[in-house]
């Protein structure tokens, strides 16, 4: 495991503010400092200004994040956080992000590995949004969706789009642009008043209320795994 990831999994830090620890020599190896480079094996001593580092155990965290609050471990205009919310003994951090304004599902964790395969383009991970629009949504509209929208940072992939009532929308993507949805809706006519992600890489926020969380089940945290092994 590289140096900036295992420092991120005692919780001392996030990978940045890793990297910034390692690069003024405050961390050793074997009592050897520490380079950006460095990877730290079974066995390997790893200690900050002399205190020993001990990787804490894998966490996997649903959040039902609720409105006003911000997808990030700090803010630094005061906001609420969405790590603030869930307050778990181990530092797990957002997959992803979510608008201050979007609600639903949110998956936080500490396992670097998987969090970077989810996030990954080529497993197209599915994310299902239901949308409160502008205007009375057309057949035609949906089907430029799902043909795919041209954006300011080029097309979207297709996606499938199912109208739920005149002004509301069902919509699932596998990419994960910024602000994706708000701008494919927008793109087509019918700018987002409210968003809300029903589903993320198949988990759901049944039995949550907004603001509240629970770990993930055994077989949950192995599908996610599995629906990362796909070439």
């Amino acid at each position: 495991m590289r140096l900036n990831a295992y420092l991120a999994r005692t919780g001392v830090s996030s990978r940045r503010g890793a990297d910034e620890l390692i690069k003024r020599g405050r961390v050793r190896v074997n009592g050897v400092r520490g380079e950006l480079n460095t990877f730290v094996g079974e066995g390997d001593v790893v200690d900050l200004d002399g205190l020993l580092l001990v990787p804490q155990p894998l966490a996997y965290v649903l959040l039902h994040k609720p409105a006003g609050v911000v997808t990030t471990a700090s803010d630094p205009h005061g906001r609420p956080t969405v790590v603030g919310l869930v307050e778990h003994e181990a530092r797990v951090v957002p997959v992803g992000r979510l608008d201050s304004d979007t609600t639903g599902a949110l998956l936080l964790t500490n396992d670097g590995e998987l969090a970077h395969r989810l996030a990954h383009p080529r497993y197209e991970v599915e994310k299902v949004y239901e949308a409160q629009v502008e205007g009375e949504l057309s057949d035609e509209v949906l089907a430029a969706l799902e043909r795919g929208v041209e954006l300011d940072d080029g097309p979207t992939a297709p996606a499938h789009a199912r109208r739920l009532g005149p002004s509301r929308i069902e919509l699932s993507i596998h990419e994960g642009r910024k602000h994706q949805v708000k701008r494919m809706l927008e793109a087509v006519g019918h700018p987002v008043g409210r968003l809300h992600r029903i589903r993320y890489a198949g988990l759901t926020t049944a039995g949550l209320e907004p603001g509240e969380w629970r770990e993930l089940r055994d077989d949950e945290v192995a599908a996610l795994r599995d629906l990362t092994r796909r070439t």
